[in-house]
């Protein structure tokens, strides 16, 4: 499961902004991020997310109409925290080898996945700055393509550390779910049919919570992006 926090209302009019940089950076992420539950679970034993034709990068096979497109619009006009997400991968885990350390590998494949393309977008601003230098007249389109690089960092901290929070159905409660005992954790898994309006609560009143929770990942942006400042082309977007 991912869901896409895309910040709060006053934040999205720079993000509103910059929609055209973002969305690709964002629909790849969140697509990657349904690819590795399935190609994990298919690796765990289970076909059924490749029976489907769901373990693809064809991002129109993982949007859902209502939670990617239909959500997020509704309550940016409604002026609460936007979120939304993608079309979940069916997975079966009844079929892994293993159950519950094949329910855990998938659950973080995508969290892990996430990590992964921010950390790679480390070196691919650090080479695109080098090749801009070389080639000058290609400045422009380069710098554009390293500050989508940039946008991939912060983003995919952001949904691998949302999709860790313990709250069902996020992929951080399928973990969660272990280290309870057997009766907590039965009781615990039930919150995954009012999920989406605990998580909205927790967004609405519990922001203080929410950027606690975020400050690792925002910490570990701050500290890729300084890595990576001296290689920065000149930002096309400023005035």
């Amino acid at each position: 499961m991912v869901c896409v926090l895309l910040l709060s209302p006053a934040a999205a009019v720079d993000f509103a902004q910059q929609l055209a940089l973002v969305a690709p950076v964002l629909l790849f992420s969140m697509v990657a991020h349904e690819y590795a539950h399935g190609y994990a679970a298919f690796k765990q034993g289970d076909m059924t997310a490749y029976q489907l034709g769901r373990l693809t990068f064809n991002p129109v096979k993982h949007i859902d109409p209502f939670m990617t497109i239909i959500l997020p619009v509704m309550l940016a006009f409604l002026g609460g925290p936007i979120f939304g997400g993608a079309k979940p991968v069916p997975v079966n885990p009844r079929n892994y080898r293993h159950y519950k350390r094949g329910d855990i590998i998938v659950s973080l494949a995508g969290v892990a996945t996430n990590v992964a393309i921010a950390l790679l977008c480390v070196p691919l601003i650090i080479g695109v700055g080098l090749f801009g230098l070389q080639f000058p007249e290609l400045v422009r389109p380069l710098a554009v393509l390293q500050q989508m690089l940039v946008q991939g960092i912060i983003i995919n901290l952001v949904l691998a550390a949302f999709n860790l929070i313990p709250i069902p159905p996020l992929d951080g409660s399928h973990v969660f779910k272990y280290l309870l005992p057997p009766q907590w954790s039965l009781q615990y898994q039930r919150l995954g049919a009012v999920g989406f309006l605990v998580l909205f609560a927790l967004l609405s009143f519990g922001r203080p919570l929410i950027n606690l929770w975020m400050s690792p990942a925002l910490g570990l942006a701050k500290y890729a992006l300084q890595v990576s400042t001296m290689y920065m082309l000149p930002n096309p977007f400023d005035a």
